[in-house]
């Protein structure tokens, strides 16, 4: 409930409808600070300058798209987020904690308030799907059998996998993959979710489904996301900020309305590529 001194309203006399309360995701974006700072931050595999003095922020509750073509760090950056990839030079912070120095007991306290989806699932092969969205409440241990089977049920609805539970990773589409393996990254109750080109080698029908789970963790729990991604329209739908890679470095760092009316010519390549249809024969 919104303080009525810190809102204070002048009475005219006249009917005024109540202050609308801001949602979870407003609020938490209202916190001070982001939540991840990239400052200048290069890496070089051999001699090929992955990212060349990449800097961008995500506020707390918003969603930030990747995009550019491939091979050009999109799914690195996320890496070096999670602390898989050390950079060359530049800082990293999460909550304002630097953590390109922290060893890797440091970074699995790290991993606690991020987590990310890859593109394979990564699930456990030896393990139903049930199971598989089971292990990380099971893994932290606070909570009895009853609570961990009610929180998967949830889930599992959640990604529409009911019909699957039982059914081990192997069996699966690359789609019914991707959404279990959302399901455990939420079981892990992150505060950040990363999410590594979503909706590669998925139908339509899962890769919408994929992004109203997004739009809703985002709407109702105030998540923070980063989703790399070569899909502009699942891009318009999920972002508020866009991050474009070219050649290494940020081409185009800012709101996605100014990204999709930015005279550079290469973004304006990228969007006129995405939008390219075959012609009907």
């Amino acid at each position: 409930m919104a303080d009525s001194s810190s809102n204070p309203q002048i009475n005219n006399g006249a009917s005024e409808p109540p202050a609308k309360e801001p949602s979870v995701a407003e609020s938490i974006a209202a916190a001070a600070g982001p939540i991840i700072v990239f400052d200048n931050v290069s890496i070089s595999f051999g001699d090929h300058a992955v990212l060349d003095n990449v800097s961008f922020v995500v506020d707390r509750g918003q969603t930030l798209c990747i995009l550019g073509r491939s091979g050009v760090g999109k799914s690195v950056a996320l890496r070096i987020l999670m602390g898989f990839l050390k950079p060359d030079s530049g800082t990293v912070q999460v909550e304002g904690k630097e953590i390109t120095t922290l060893d890797e007991e440091g970074m699995q306290e790290v991993r606690k308030r991020i987590t990310m989806v890859f593109q394979n699932g990564a699930l456990f092969d030896s393990m139903s799907v049930r199971e598989n969205v089971a292990f990380p409440l099971r893994e932290r241990g606070a909570l009895d059998e009853d609570q961990v089977q009610q929180i998967v049920d949830r889930l599992i609805r959640m990604v529409g996998a009911e019909d699957v539970e039982e059914s081990l990773p192997a069996s699966l589409s690359t789609g019914r993959r991707r959404a279990v393996a959302m399901a455990r990254a939420l079981a892990a109750q992150p505060e950040v979710v990363l999410y590594d080109e979503p909706t590669t080698m998925v139908d339509p029908i899962i890769a919408r489904r994929l992004g109203t789970i997004i739009q809703r963790l985002k709407r109702q729990l105030g998540f923070t996301s980063i989703v790399v991604t070569h899909d502009m329209r699942f891009a318009e739908r999920l972002a508020d900020s866009v991050l474009f890679l070219h050649q290494g470095r940020a081409a185009f760092f800012g709101p996605l309305k100014d990204f999709l009316a930015s005279p550079d010519e290469n973004i304006q390549q990228f969007l006129t590529l995405d939008a390219y249809e075959l012609p009907k024969v």
